[in-house]
């Protein structure tokens, strides 16, 4: 068995002590059903520093294909139980993390961007929820990613049985041509010049002039309702911590999902879900040199809030521009953007809502990553653009303002009011929304908040918008501004699990496959 150095955890990771309290309580743990985790005291637990990459990267190559193969050929009913023994045998956290990635983009095809493609979107949601999970809970998310992958690689079996193919060498183009053509392929939507274009991109440029690239072909369109720009987002941040040396088949994956569409060229026609793109970027050159240096205003994040509830595309464009160039903050904007998300979700807790939640964490991301002004303002002007166009696909959702939820207080106090909340979940998501509100204005802990959702998720989780939903918008609630922050946490319970639902049977699996 593995043994790893017991180190703090870092400051973002700490946990207060009240919640501390929380998660170890009896009463608490079984309210919520968060016991029966001792058996994972039998493995050595897997700190945050062993979850990380260190700085000296170690090229895995050779090393790696054993263990993808390993997991692309044992059988979806043992492969919990073969990967608890090799563990134990000393195989290591960041080996399993590269090996489900590796493995998705060589067998399932990323097209289209979603379904059963969400095994490769989601192993970045995993392997948060393992840095944020407490030491003894971290191969929980993992292991239920090795079990995700099965699922998906026997449904592309049954879609025709794809398999990535090897480069076409002779057309790779030199380093010095490689950035030229890539984004002339991506400009024509040419996948084959895209293919051979993006691996000789990988061996040749810097990992942050790639991100650049690759972040704005992933917004540039609506398509597959976000899920192009998430995974350019989840696939760079899960290459951040595998290593880049494993870049070339992610990003061969990721410019031939990006380059997925319907009927002809989109480059030779006005396809609606290329309009906002190509609009916003000439909108973008409209805003004004100084724009990053605006100040808060809480009454403009209001006021666009309520345009998002009936604004086009680009009315929500023109007035993020005019907001910016009157001298708001981009942070006010982003303060409106996180709240009509939230706010279509608790109005209809579904899948098209919940990836208004999932693409505006994706688009924050890239704004936050990208070095470039341009790309900055676009990704800030096409999350805007993609609110009216989530809610314009949300037939029959109900009316909810999120600034008009109610505070309901729970009848409980302290870690009895958090139970009551989660209680609530498990029933009416509007009822349980206004339930969490009433207990974080009451002075509720938000991170035994946080903590307790999180650790509801890795026993009940089953489905990849489980982990994929409830990182980005945990995430999320710390680029809120605090005023704003509690409601927007609300609201996330309408995708997230409450104390009813049944326990995932990996969890189970997981249990006897450390014991034997």
């Amino acid at each position: 068995m593995p043994q790893f150095q017991k180190l703090q955890p870092a400051p973002v990771m700490n946990q207060p002590a009240s919640r501390r309290h929380f998660l170890k309580s009896s009463t608490a743990t079984a309210a919520l059903g968060l016991g029966g985790l001792g058996f994972l005291d039998q493995l050595a637990p897997v700190t945050a520093a062993e979850a990380k990459l260190p700085a000296d990267r170690v090229r895995l190559h050779a090393e790696i294909e054993p263990l993808v193969r390993l997991l692309e050929e044992t059988p979806r009913e043992r492969v919990i139980e073969e990967f608890a023994a090799r563990v134990r045998r000393g195989t290591r956290y960041r080996e399993v993390l590269a090996a489900v990635q590796l493995a998705g983009v060589r067998s399932i095809q990323p097209r289209p961007v979603g379904f059963k493609f969400h095994a490769v979107l989601v192993v970045n949601s995993a392997h948060l929820a393992s840095l944020n999970a407490p030491d003894s809970d971290r191969w929980l998310p993992i292991f239920w990613a090795l079990d995700q992958f099965k699922g998906s690689q026997a449904r592309n079996a049954q879609e025709g049985n794809w398999t990535m193919s090897n480069v076409a060498e002779a057309t790779v183009p030199p380093a010095h041509r490689a950035k030229a053509a890539f984004t002339e392929a991506m400009d024509n939507w040419d996948v084959m010049a895209a293919d051979t274009a993006v691996a000789g991109l990988a061996r040749s440029a810097g990992a942050q002039e790639v991100f650049e690239l690759f972040a704005r072909y992933g917004a540039r369109d609506f398509r597959d309702i976000g899920h192009k720009a998430i995974y350019v987002a989840n696939s760079w941040r899960t290459l951040q911590n595998i290593g880049w040396q494993h870049a070339e088949p992610v990003l061969r994956s990721l410019a031939y999902a990006l380059l997925e569409h319907e009927e002809s060229n989109p480059a030779k026609r006005d396809g609606a879900p290329d309009r906002a793109g190509r609009r916003n970027r000439e909108l973008a050159a409209k805003i004004r040199p100084e724009w990053l240096a605006g100040k808060p205003d809480a009454d403009a994040a209001t006021d666009l809030l309520k345009s998002f509830r009936q604004a086009s595309d680009a009315e929500a464009a023109d007035q993020v521009v005019a907001l910016l160039n009157r001298g708001v903050s981009p942070a006010s904007v982003w303060d409106a953007v996180f709240q009509a998300a939230s706010e279509l979700l608790i109005r209809q807790p579904a899948i098209i809502s919940l990836h208004s939640v999932t693409s505006a964490n994706a688009l924050h991301y890239a704004f936050q990553q990208s070095g470039n002004d341009e790309t900055r303002r676009w990704m800030l002007l096409q999350a805007a653009a993609f609110l009216p166009m989530f809610r314009e696909r949300m037939k029959g959702a109900r009316q909810l303002p999120l600034d008009e939820l109610a505070a309901v207080a729970p009848k409980a106090a302290g870690v009895d009011a958090l139970v009551e909340v989660f209680t609530a979940v498990s029933g009416d998501k509007t009822a349980a929304a206004s339930k969490a509100l009433g207990y974080l204005r009451a002075g509720g802990d938000p991170q035994a908040f946080i903590a307790a959702a999180r650790r509801l998720i890795y026993l009940k989780g089953t489905d990849s918008h489980d982990y994929k939903f409830s990182e980005a918008t945990l995430e999320d609630y710390f680029h809120v501004s605090p005023k704003l922050r509690d409601r927007c946490l609300a609201a996330s319970v309408g995708w997230l699990k409450g104390s009813a639902a049944a326990d995932s049977r990996l969890v189970q699996r997981t249990r006897d496959a450390f014991k034997s």
